[in-house]
C-alpha cells in the first residue's frame, strides 16, 4: 500500500503558525489526502489556480460588494496608474458599493487605502489567497519529488511539479510588486519585500519581510525549474501551463531585475513556440481582441476584474441619454492620446461611447454563454514577450535588433506601420510608450511605472507626477463638477504610496514582525 501523505491546507496568510492546538483545529476540515500523481494533479487544479469569476452584467453599472472584502482580484490595481480616471453622472441616490466609492482612496492614494470614500473599513482578501495557494503549492512541490521514488507517471509528475513552480513564482511575483519594494539593483538585496516561505511544512515562527532579491532569486528558481519540468509537455489549453509560459514570465522577471541577456535568452525560447500575434487588420466589430483561444494568449488564469471596475458598455449606457447613474472609472485622456492616426488599437481595445471611453479588448459583458472569455488578472500573451525583448535590446544599445522586434508587431497594429526613427534613450521611451499601449488593463502599468522609477539606465525624470481628478456633487442642481485633484509625486519623493500596505491582520498576528512604512495623507489641491 502507497504511504499516505497528508497535506494541510491552511489559511496561510498568517504566514506561519502557532504551536497551539487551536490553530489547527481551527483549519483541520481543509486537511486534503494524495497518494498518486493523480492525486497531486486534482489537488493543483483545485486548489491552486485562481478562481474564475463572471464577470458578465446586463446592468446598467457595476457594483461591488465589500462587506467580506472584494471577491475580485486586486481592481484597484488598475485605478492607481496614469491610465484610469473617474467617470461620474446622474443623481447621488445611493453611492456605497459603487466603484468609485469601494477604490477611491486607491485612487488617491489615501493613508489607508482600504478605506471607502464614505469610511467603511474593508479586508484585503488578495494577500490571504495568495499565500493560501503558495501553502498548498509547497506541499505540491516536495511531494512530486517524494512521489517520483513510487511513481510510475513520471510525465505527469514533472508537469505538476512544473505548473506549480509556475503559479508559486506567479504569485511571488504579484505579492512582492504590490506589497514591496521595486527591484532596485543597487539596493534589492536589503529593500523590504515580502514574507517567503518555500517549505512544505509548519514552522513555528513569525514572518517578516524577506529582501526584494531574495524574493526574486526564488521567483527565478522556480520559473528555470518549471521550464525544464515542463519541456516537451503541451498543455491541454491556454488554462494550464506548458514551458513557453515559463519562459514568458521568465522573460519579465529577468526585465524587471535589468539582467537583459537573460531576458533575451527567456524571451527567444517562449517565441519559439506555436504562438503568433494577431492581426487587427483582419479584426471586425464586436470580436474580443484578447480571448483564451487567440493565438498569442500564452497563458490566462482567473477574472476580469477590469469590466467590474471601470463603466460597462451596457445598454443603459449606449444610447444618447443615461438612464442611471454611475459613480465609476474609465480610460484617461492621457492614455486615448497615446494612440497615433492610424492605430488599430484605438478602436479595438476601447469602445467609445457618446459618454465615456470604456476598455474593450474583452467584451465580457456582451455574452453571458461566452465561451471564450479569459482572465485579464493573470493574463501572458505573446506581444508582452516581444516588448520585454525589444526593451532589453534597447537597454543594451542594440538599437537596430529591438526595432526589429518592434516590427513584428507593429506590422500587426496598423495597416501601414510607421517606420520606428528613434535611436538610444527616444528608442527606450518608445518602446515603454509601446508597451502601455498594447498591454493596458492588464495589470502592467502600475509595475511598469515603478520599475521605471529605479532603473538604472533610464529612470523615470523626478519630475514625474500622476494627476488624478476629482469630482464633487452640486445637490441644488444635481450635477457633478470637477473640483480638484491628488497628486502623487515621484517614487523617490513619496514612495510608500507606491506600495500597497501588508493588511492588519498580517500584522497583528505575526506580532509587530511585519511593518509598512507610513503612507502620508493627500490632501485635494483645489484646482
Amino acid at each position: 500500500m502507497k504511504k499516505r501523505v497528508l497535506i494541510y491546507i491552511l489559511s496561510v496568510f498568517s504566514l506561519g503558525c502557532v504551536s497551539c492546538g487551536d490553530f489547527l483545529d481551527e483549519y483541520s476540515q481543509n486537511q486534503r489526502y494524495a497518494e498518486t500523481a493523480q492525486d497531486l494533479d486534482e489537488l493543483l487544479r483545485g486548489e491552486c489556480f485562481m478562481a474564475f469569476q463572471s464577470s458578465y452584467s446586463s446592468n446598467t453599472q457595476e457594483t461591488m460588494s465589500y462587506s467580506s472584502g472584494l471577491t475580485m482580484n486586486y481592481p484597484w490595481l488598475h485605478v492607481m496608474d496614469d491610465d484610469a480616471e473617474e467617470f461620474v453622472s446622474g443623481g447621488l441616490t445611493y453611492t456605497a458599493n459603487y466603484p468609485r466609492n469601494v477604490l477611491g482612496a486607491f485612487y488617491h492614494w489615501g493613508a489607508d487605502p482600504f478605506l471607502t470614500l464614505e469610511n467603511a473599513q474593508y479586508k484585503d482578501n488578495d494577500w490571504e489567497k495568495f499565500y493560501k495557494h503558495i501553502g498548498v503549492l509547497n506541499s505540491i512541490i516536495y511531494m512530486a519529488d517524494d512521489f517520483r521514488s513510487k511513481e510510475e507517471d513520471i510525465e505527469l509528475l514533472n508537469r505538476v511539479e512544473g505548473e506549480a513552480r509556475f503559479l508559486r513564482a506567479g504569485y511571488y511575483f504579484l505579492l512582492v510588486n504590490i506589497y514591496g519594494m521595486p527591484y532596485c539593483k543597487t539596493t534589492a538585496s536589503k529593500d523590504a519585500g515580502v514574507p517567503l516561505k518555500v517549505t512544505e511544512h509548519i514552522e513555528d515562527k513569525y514572518f517578516n519581510r524577506s529582501s526584494v532579491e531574495a524574493v526574486y532569486l526564488q521567483i527565478v528558481a522556480d520559473l528555470q525549474r518549471a521550464a525544464v519540468c515542463l519541456k516537451g509537455i503541451t498543455p491541454s489549453s491556454t488554462l494550464r501551463v506548458g514551458a513557453t509560459a515559463a519562459n514568458a514570465l521568465l522573460s519579465r522577471v529577468y526585465l524587471y531585475m535589468e539582467n537583459y541577456e537573460a531576458c533575451i535568452a527567456a524571451a527567444n525560447e517562449a517565441m519559439a513556440g506555436t504562438y503568433s500575434v494577431m492581426d487587427l487588420n483582419n479584426w471586425t466589430s464586436g470580436q474580443n481582441v484578447v480571448s483564451w483561444t487567440s493565438p498569442e494568449t500564452i497563458f490566462t488564469q482567473g477574472g476580469n476584474s477590469v469590466i467590474l471596475t471601470f463603466l460597462s458598455y451596457s445598454s443603459g449606457w449606449s444610447g444618447s441619454t443615461p438612464i442611471s447613474q454611475a459613480l465609476s472609472f474609465q480610460a484617461s485622456e492621457d492614455l486615448l492620446q497615446c494612440y497615433a492616426a492610424g492605430d488599430l488599437r484605438r478602436t479595438a481595445f476601447f469602445k467609445s461611447s457618446l459618454h465615456a471611453a470604456i476598455p474593450d479588448k474583452y467584451k465580457t459583458w456582451v455574452d453571458y454563454n461566452d465561451t471564450d472569455e479569459v482572465g485579464m488578472d493573470f493574463l501572458i500573451r505573446l506581444p508582452e514577450v516581444i516588448l520585454n525583448k525589444a526593451e532589453a535590446l534597447a537597454m543594451l544599445n542594440r538599437d537596430g535588433e529591438a526595432k526589429t522586434e518592434l516590427e513584428k508587431l507593429l506590422s500587426k497594429r496598423f495597416a501601414v506601420a510607421p517606420s520606428v526613427t528613434e535611436t538610444g534613450e527616444a528608442l527606450i521611451d518608445f518602446i515603454r510608450d509601446e508597451r502601455r499601449r498594447e498591454l493596458c488593463f492588464e495589470g502592467h502599468r502600475w509595475f511598469d511605472l515603478r520599475r521605471y522609477a529605479v532603473n538604472s539606465i533610464r529612470p523615470l525624470p523626478e519630475n514625474f507626477r500622476i494627476r488624478h481628478q476629482n469630482n464633487d456633487y452640486e445637490a441644488n442642481s444635481m450635477t457633478w463638477y470637477e473640483n480638484g485633484y491628488y497628486e502623487l509625486n515621484a517614487y523617490t519623493q513619496d514612495h510608500a504610496a507606491w506600495i500597497v500596505p501588508i493588511p492588519n491582520y498580517a500584522i497583528e498576528f505575526n506580532r509587530g514582525e511585519l511593518q509598512n512604512e507610513i503612507r502620508p495623507n493627500r490632501e485635494l489641491i483645489r484646482n
